[in-house]
């Protein structure tokens, strides 16, 4: 007998939406307002907030700010109508495509209109069914969602462990060699979530040592603008830039604004352009988006110092935690994790306190994304922090932690607050 899809819904909310009713609006769906900075107003409180992913501090530069005014003010958000295809190429998307190439050293760049589902159609454009993909067990969820459209084989590796890559890397040649088909290996430059780097100087020296053959598919969002020298990610702090065939990054993050990229050889590009249909399907980049991300690109290429107070308060902010004996994990970016035991009312309990007792706003993350009865604090350090934000938040949870290790969070129930639905 068929069932009613809906009342599957009612019944089956789903591993965060059964809590929907607890803890949307506060928890979950948070509305933070005022000027994006190291302070915004939570609840009608002015917090301290370490859960924006405005890296450089350019969300409220005032020369992004009057770019991106200037821009819509002269082009609007309509214009270029239809997708680049037909309608919606023009020579400011082209050069905005350029000096990306140009910065990231690579011969060519497509523009997306968004990351994620950028990142799922380059997936399901790259590969056919003879075709196998290799990948980390934590990679993205986009890079999950765009494994689902492959209609080949694909393998999964234990996090960063090449004894696993190894192993994966030999089922996967085993069955290229009947499909007449290649690898394609994905993983991440910077993890979001722990902070640490994908480990791809391991991974290319497999191909160096012509073990196996494969093309490397490396998501940067968090390393592009943050990590290496000049910014250009976790391919150039680990030396091997160069090496990385194709190179994803957003400007979600250290460039605070929406759209992302793709930069390989110039011929990959090229099928990327012809085959990639949320590009080919989907409008084109509003105008005053693509000005605003040239100006954004011009400061992290010409001011230094915004990367450099970012590094600053980073490791102010990581080597004070590990000082105080917090355990931060294994992260080598500024994405800085902290790890606490404590079950589910715990962690709410905690991060209410934080933020109501203490003003202090960053991101909680719970089962299943960590696992059970593991509370996992996410900070993101940003260049308009500041050193006496990091003691505060130092100070602060060396009395949080003492609360939880002494039992003052447990409770039969989450921490539930009333909150405007509007």
């Amino acid at each position: 007998m068929a069932i009613d899809i809906f009342e599957k819904i009612k019944k089956n909310r789903g591993p965060l939406g059964q809590y929907s009713k607890g803890v949307h609006g506060y928890f979950t769906f948070p509305k933070l307002e005022g000027e994006i900075g190291n302070k915004m107003i939570f609840r009608g409180k002015e917090c301290l907030v370490w859960s924006v992913n405005n890296y450089l501090g350019l969300a409220n530069h005032p020369e992004v700010r009057k770019v991106d005014a200037e821009a819509s003010t002269e082009w609007g958000l309509a214009y270029p109508m239809g997708s680049r295809m037909m309608t919606g190429q023009t020579g400011i998307h082209e050069a905005l495509e350029n000096e990306i190439s140009d910065f990231m050293d690579k011969e060519d760049t497509i523009l997306l209109n968004f990351g994620y589902q950028g990142m799922v159609s380059a997936i399901d454009s790259l590969v056919d069914r003879n075709d196998v993909i290799v990948y980390d067990s934590e990679s993205h969820a986009c890079i999950l969602d765009g494994m689902r459209l492959h209609a080949g084989k694909r393998f999964v590796f234990q996090h960063n462990d090449m004894e696993s890559f190894d192993k994966q890397m030999s089922r996967a040649t085993k069955i290229i060699e009947k499909t007449n088909g290649g690898i394609l290996v994905i993983t991440e430059g910077v993890f979001g979530m722990a902070g640490d780097q994908g480990k791809l100087k391991e991974i290319i020296e497999f191909r160096k040592k012509e073990k196996y053959n494969f093309r490397l598919f490396v998501d940067d969002a968090h390393g592009f603008g943050t990590v290496g020298d000049r910014g250009q990610g976790a391919g150039e702090a680990q030396g091997v830039h160069k090496e990385i065939d194709i190179l994803f990054g957003t400007f979600a993050k250290s460039m605070a604004s929406i759209g992302a990229f793709i930069c390989a050889e110039e011929h990959i590009v090229e099928f990327l352009r012809y085959n990639m249909r949320s590009q080919v399907f989907a409008k084109s980049i509003p105008m005053p988006l693509v000005v605003g991300a040239r100006k954004r690109l011009e400061l992290l290429k010409n001011e230094p110092k915004h990367k450099e107070n970012l590094w600053k308060i980073a490791t102010a902010l990581q080597n004070g935690l590990v000082k105080s004996g917090f355990d931060i994990g294994v992260t080598n970016s500024c994405v800085t994790p902290v790890f606490l035991k404590g079950n589910l009312a715990e962690a709410t309990n905690l991060t209410f306190d934080l933020r109501e007792n203490y003003n202090i706003f960053c991101s909680i993350v719970i089962y299943p994304v960590v696992p059970k009865d593991v509370i996992m604090l996410r900070l993101i350090p940003t260049a308009v922090h500041t050193l006496e934000d990091v003691s505060y938040t130092i100070d602060t949870f060396v009395k949080v932690k003492n609360k939880l290790d002494d039992g003052e969070y447990k409770s039969e129930e989450m921490a539930s607050v009333e909150v405007d639905s509007k």
